[in-house]
């Protein structure tokens, strides 16, 4: 086949790798200081427990580890780009990826971050996909990070006991659409007239930081979960259902469903509308809570709940503020989790 007519190569997964803080907090740790109970987080999200980063530990230095163990389990080597999904920057700016890029001894890459709240993962898997097709990037380092608890109101029992901090990743390379770990088709969707129901409303340039936001918390992440809850399930449902029709798959094709862990109602609810047994629903919430844009990366490294075997048809989908949500496929490929 000719330069010409050669189809534009496929983004396949080649490595991955996850990072959590070692401190844990379980729902009796809350229960110390919240008007909340072990029993009473447990039957509303399917949270037992999360991590939480140390206070000299940045979203940087979480997406450093991971990508570091992402690289070494794609057998080394470097990286023509690094993406960063993250709620949590270190700083407005610059971007967290090239902090990251620096860190990981890559000189002279491409580097930025994507900002899709909890659908970010799955963005920066679109993009890094894209770079690979367009012959820019031949090796893409694609980060979820969040340190998270910095920007939660511990006396709102509505989000401290949700959210966890965490870093997954990918190393993504240029191959062929028909071998195992190229990552199929996307389905991406936004719908910004709900903006408000997952927002940190203070320190852009809308409200820049001042002391009367502070004292009314408005750098806080808010969310309005009976809003969120309403919109997840059909808009997943949805992205999913297009996805598997691009790809030319049924729902009995599919052998893993891998959705952002926020809450374990709305996975199962997920799982159900799209007729995906339980049996084959990837579920670690209940160790690690929402981990906003490192949810699903952290999921694909688990090996706990029910395990990514070579050969699995795996359907990624994820719902986040924005509202943003998407959706890929991949067929699992043999790799070394570390």
């Amino acid at each position: 086949m000719s330069a010409l007519t050669r189809p534009a190569p496929a983004a396949v997964v080649r490595g991955i790798g996850a990072y959590v803080p070692p401190k844990v907090v379980t729902n009796d740790d809350l229960a110390e200081y919240l008007d909340t109970s072990d029993e009473w987080v447990r039957s509303r999200t399917g949270i037992v427990q999360r991590h939480v980063a140390a206070p000299d530990v940045s979203t940087v230095d979480l997406s450093t580890e991971a990508a570091a163990r992402a690289l070494k389990s794609a057998g080394g080597g470097d990286a023509d780009a690094v993406l960063v999904a993250t709620t949590t920057p270190d700083r407005l700016c610059p971007a967290t990826a090239p902090e990251v890029a620096s860190r990981l001894g890559l000189t002279n890459v491409a580097a930025f971050d994507v900002g899709a709240v909890c659908t970010g993962f799955i963005y920066a898997l679109a993009a890094g996909s894209g770079l690979i097709a367009a012959g820019i990037a031949e090796r893409v380092v694609v980060v979820g990070a969040e340190a998270i608890h910095r920007f939660l109101n511990p006396a709102d029992r509505s989000t401290s006991v949700i959210f966890g901090d965490g870093a997954g990743a990918l190393v993504l390379g240029a191959g062929e659409a028909d071998e195992p770990g190229a990552l199929g088709p996307f389905d991406l969707g936004s719908d910004g007239e709900n903006a408000d129901l997952i927002a940190v409303n203070a320190g852009g340039s809308r409200l820049p930081a001042s002391r009367s936001d502070i004292e009314r918390s408005l750098h806080f992440l808010q969310m309005d979960g009976r809003e969120v809850y309403r919109h997840a399930i059909p808009r997943m449902v949805s992205s999913c259902q297009r996805v598997l029709g691009a790809a030319g798959w049924t729902v009995a094709d599919v052998d893993r469903l891998v959705g952002h862990q926020a809450n374990v109602r709305i996975l199962h609810g997920v799982a159900d509308r799209l007729g995906v047994p339980a049996s084959k629903s990837v579920v670690n919430i209940e160790r690690y809570g929402n981990t906003a844009a490192a949810s699903v990366p952290l999921a694909l490294a688990d090996p706990a709940p029910v395990g990514l075997l070579p050969g699995h048809r795996v359907l990624l989908t994820a719902f986040g503020g924005g509202l943003t949500w998407g959706s890929t496929v991949l067929t699992w490929p043999t790799l070394s989790v570390t």
